[in-house]
């Protein structure tokens, strides 16, 4: 297992994103002075701007990379909504397919950064805005309806599940059907696997993986612990192979044609981690890219774990570009097994 000394032309590949888009906005401040009124910092508004959080951070991070790209969610018919279709249609990515629903609101996170003059800015707030209602059943089977009729354009199917909505057992049945007729299908999940039984892969932080199984996510540190949790998915038949996201601890891959213990690699990059925001969503696009590509499980691992070293240096969801990912690989450590210590 060794880390590729060069990357496919991804740009002859055609990649499907379902999902739930996010819009972020970012608030920019400036630190000013206690309130009187209460023991809170006051901020001064400097700036702020609207960015693709979600599947659509997932599609950026494809596009970004050379795909073709097409996104297939649901936003609100309000400001952010168009805003976020707006962002999604500059960057080329085919937008056709997503939903502007009636009385639904776009999901939203808004970050307040602040940061003194020439310091760098830290995220000190944040505020969810969101739809009080999933995603209405007409439009998901709508949704559904146009992955199943366009499936045979795409290389990969990428579903991006944030919990607003879009991805539910009509989308659930169409990338079990997909998989089932040989279609990559990779899913960043946080609901109930079973809708997706038998998907090419899943792509869980440990947090998620921890729900999964039903353990405290600070054991999942412990190899053996997560060696386990990882057996009990696949040997569910829930997927071919897990690749699990651990924050500064790296990424860890089981499943088909690997070593029992499972593969594992540090995590990558080259200066201290400013942001991890949407670092999951860059594994997951980077990571199917890369099988759709022609690489092997590990190889993709290692693919997916320098894009995200990448990200991780910017502030808010970033993309990692071609460019930057090939120079990325030059720095990125290799997988190795994971060993199984003894533990209790």
């Amino acid at each position: 297992m060794t880390v590729p000394a060069d990357l496919p032309d991804f740009r002859r590949l055609r990649v499907a994103v379902v999902g739930d888009p996010i819009a972020d906005l970012y608030l920019h401040a400036q630190p000013r002075r206690l309130s009187r009124e209460a023991p809170v910092m006051v901020l001064r508004h400097l700036s702020e701007r609207l960015g693709a959080g979600g599947a659509a951070n997932v599609a950026r991070n494809l596009r970004a990379l050379g795909p073709s790209v097409s996104l297939f969610g649901a936003v609100g018919r309000d400001a952010n909504g168009r805003e976020l279709a707006r962002i999604l249609g500059a960057e080329e990515i085919d937008i056709s397919c997503v939903s502007h629903v009636a009385e639904w609101t776009t999901p939203t996170k808004t970050r307040v950064l602040a940061a003194l003059s020439r310091r760098f800015p830290q995220q000190v707030l944040r505020i969810d805005r969101e739809p009080a209602r999933a995603v209405p059943a007409g439009a998901r089977a709508e949704l559904a309806g146009q992955l199943r009729e366009r499936a045979d354009e795409f290389d990969a199917v990428v579903v991006s599940d944030y919990e607003y909505g879009t991805v539910g057992g009509e989308v659930g049945a169409v990338a079990r059907e997909l998989a089932e007729g040989g279609k990559l299908v990779v899913l960043d999940p946080r609901r109930d696997l079973e809708l997706f039984r038998g998907v090419t892969s899943l792509t869980p932080n440990v947090e998620e993986l921890a729900r999964f199984v039903d353990v405290e996510p600070a054991r999942l540190d412990k190899v053996g612990a997560l060696q386990e949790a990882a057996e009990r998915l696949l040997g569910a038949g829930l997927c071919r192979w897990l690749l699990v996201t651990r924050g500064n601890l790296g990424m860890a891959l089981f499943g088909e044609g690997l070593p029992e213990e499972g593969v594992a690699v540090e995590a990558s990059g080259s200066g201290e981690v400013t942001d991890v925001s949407g670092a999951g969503d860059t594994a997951a696009a980077a990571f199917a890219l890369s099988l759709a590509g022609g690489f092997d499980a590990p190889t993709a691992m290692i693919v997916a774990n320098a894009a995200s070293g990448v990200v991780v240096m910017e502030n808010g969801t970033a993309v990692c570009p071609w460019p930057d990912l090939k120079a990325a690989l030059a720095t990125t450590p290799a997988p190795v097994r994971l060993g199984r210590p003894s533990y209790t």
